[in-house]
C-alpha cells in the first residue's frame, strides 16, 4: 500500500450559511427575493431525469436557506461524526454578519459562539481550517456596494484583525477568501448570485478589490502572529482543447489564463499555501457567443455524472495540481466531492481521485492534506441550487435534521486510518 505523508491532514469542509442556519446576511436576501423565480425556472436549466429524481427543485422552500442543518446548535454532533470519521482536521467559515452585524459593532454573542466552535474542534483533535469569508456579506456591507466599493476592503481589514486576534490560540490556518475567481465571475460577471451584477467593469473592480483584500490580510495576520499559515483558495478547472485546431488552442489559453494563472499571478505573494478546490474538467471548443467569454462549451471526458451533471474525471485533479505547484507553495486541497444523493459514486470517486493525489505527491508535488466537499450535505448556494444537490459524507433529512453516515463515510475512514488506498 502506498502511504500518504507522515502528518497529511484529513477532513472534510462545509461553511457557514450552508450549514449553520437563521442567518442575516445579503445572501438571505437574495434568497428571498429570488427563490420564486429560480424555482420556475428549474424546467429549463435541468435535464428531464434531474427533474424527475428531484422534484423539490421545483418548489420555493428549496431555495430559502433558513434553518439549513441547523449546525449553529449541533457543531458538536458533526464534530463528533468527523472525529468518528478518523478526520484530524476540519475546514469551516465563520459568518462576518454574525461578528459585525452591523458597521463598527462587534457582536460579543457571535464571537463567544465561534471560541466555542473552534474549542470543540480542539477538544476533538481536529484542526482547524478558518476561512474568513465564503461568499456571504453582512446586509449592511452589501448595502455598500460589497466588493464593486473599495470601502469594503477597510472593513474587511478591521473584522480579520478582530477575528486574528480574538482566536489566535486556537487557529494556525487560515484562508480570508474562499474562491474570489468565482465570486468574480457568477456575482459580478453573469450575475448569477449576489449582489447580481452583470458588467465585466464590474467585475474587474472586484478581482482588484479582493486582490487587495487578501495582500492586506496577509499583513495583518503576520503580525498578530508570525506563526499563522496563511492560504488562498482558488476554484481549479482542468482546461484542455478539445482538438489541436489553432483556434481552440489560443481559445484554451485564453480560458486557462482568466481561470487559472491571473488568480495565481495576483495572489502568489500573499499565501503561504494554495487550497486548491477540484471538481471539474473541460473542454475547450471555440464558439462565438458561448458561456465564459464565448471560449468553451463542455464536452463529455467521461460517461459517469453527479447529479448535477459534472462529469467525473478523477485525473483532473492530478492536471490541476500539478499546474499549481509551479507556484512554489505548498498546497491542500481544500474541496473536492459530488453532487450524489444516493451515494452510487462517491466511494469511486473519493479512491479514485486520491489515486491521483498520491501520483501527484510521487512526481514532487508539495500535497500536506485533503478536505472532502462536504461533511455533511447543505444548503448549495452557487448559482442558488438549494437543498436538492447532496454533497455530504453524512446524510441530513431536512424534515428531522437526523444525521446518518453514508457508505462512502466509511470508505474514506478506511483511507483515513491506513492513511492510503488498500490495493495500491
Amino acid at each position: 500500500m502506498n502511504k500518504f505523508p507522515a502528518g497529511f491532514l484529513w477532513g472534510a469542509a462545509t461553511s457557514g450559511h450552508q450549514v449553520e442556519g437563521n442567518t442575516n446576511n445579503d445572501w438571505v436576501q437574495w434568497e428571498k427575493d429570488n427563490a420564486e423565480r429560480i424555482a420556475g425556472e428549474a424546467n429549463k436549466k435541468w435535464e428531464k431525469w434531474q427533474q424527475e429524481k428531484f422534484p423539490e427543485m421545483f418548489t420555493v422552500e428549496n431555495y430559502i436557506s433558513g434553518q439549513a442543518c441547523d449546525q449553529y446548535n449541533r457543531y458538536a454532533e458533526d464534530f463528533d461524526l468527523a472525529k468518528a470519521g478518523g478526520h484530524n482536521a476540519h475546514r469551516l467559515s465563520l459568518e462576518w454578519a454574525r461578528i459585525e452585524p452591523k458597521e463598527g459593532e462587534f457582536s460579543a454573542e457571535g464571537i463567544e459562539h465561534y471560541r466555542k466552535v473552534l474549542t470543540a474542534l480542539r477538544e476533538r483533535g481536529l484542526e482547524p481550517f478558518v476561512t474568513l469569508w465564503h461568499w456571504t456579506d453582512p446586509i449592511w456591507v452589501g448595502e455598500m456596494g460589497a466588493w464593486g466599493n473599495k470601502e469594503t476592503v477597510k472593513y474587511f481589514h478591521r473584522y480579520a484583525e478582530r477575528v486574528f486576534n480574538e482566536y489566535k490560540d486556537l487557529v494556525t490556518f487560515w484562508m480570508p477568501l474562499n474562491e474570489p475567481n468565482t465570486e468574480v465571475s457568477l456575482g459580478y460577471m453573469f450575475g448569477n448570485q449576489p449582489p447580481g451584477i452583470k458588467s465585466k467593469l464590474a467585475a474587474n473592480t472586484a478581482f482588484k478589490n479582493l486582490m487587495q483584500v487578501q495582500k492586506d490580510i496577509y499583513q495583518v495576520a503576520k503580525a498578530v502572529s508570525p506563526d499563522f499559515q496563511i492560504g488562498c483558495s482558488h476554484f481549479m478547472f482542468d482546461i484542455k482543447s478539445h482538438n489541436r485546431l489553432p483556434w481552440n488552442v489560443l481559445a484554451t489559453k485564453i480560458m486557462d489564463y482568466f481561470a487559472n494563472y491571473r488568480f495565481f499571478k495576483a495572489f502568489n505573494d500573499s499565501c503561504d499555501f494554495f487550497g486548491i478546490q477540484y471538481y471539474q474538467s473541460f473542454h475547450v471548443n471555440f464558439r462565438i457567443g458561448g458561456k465564459f467569454f464565448g471560449l468553451f462549451e463542455n464536452k463529455e471526458v467521461s460517461e459517469k455524472r453527479s447529479d448535477l451533471g459534472w462529469q467525473i474525471y478523477p485525473e483532473g485533479i492530478y492536471n490541476v495540481l500539478t499546474k499549481a505547484a509551479k507556484n512554489g507553495k505548498p498546497i491542500y486541497i481544500t474541496e473536492n466531492g459530488l453532487a450524489d444523493a444516493t451515494d452510487t459514486y462517491r466511494s469511486e470517486f473519493i479512491q479514485e481521485h486520491l489515486k491521483y493525489v498520491q501520483k501527484a505527491i510521487a512526481d514532487g508535488v508539495d500535497i500536506r492534506g485533503y478536505f472532502h466537499w462536504s461533511l455533511i450535505d447543505n444548503f448549495e448556494f452557487v448559482e442558488m441550487r438549494g437543498f436538492w444537490p447532496r454533497f455530504g459524507l453524512i446524510e441530513i433529512d431536512y424534515k428531522t435534521l437526523e444525521r446518518k453516515p453514508r457508505k462512502s463515510f466509511y470508505v474514506y475512514k478506511e483511507i483515513i486510518e491506513n492513511n492510503g488506498i488498500k490495493g495500491e
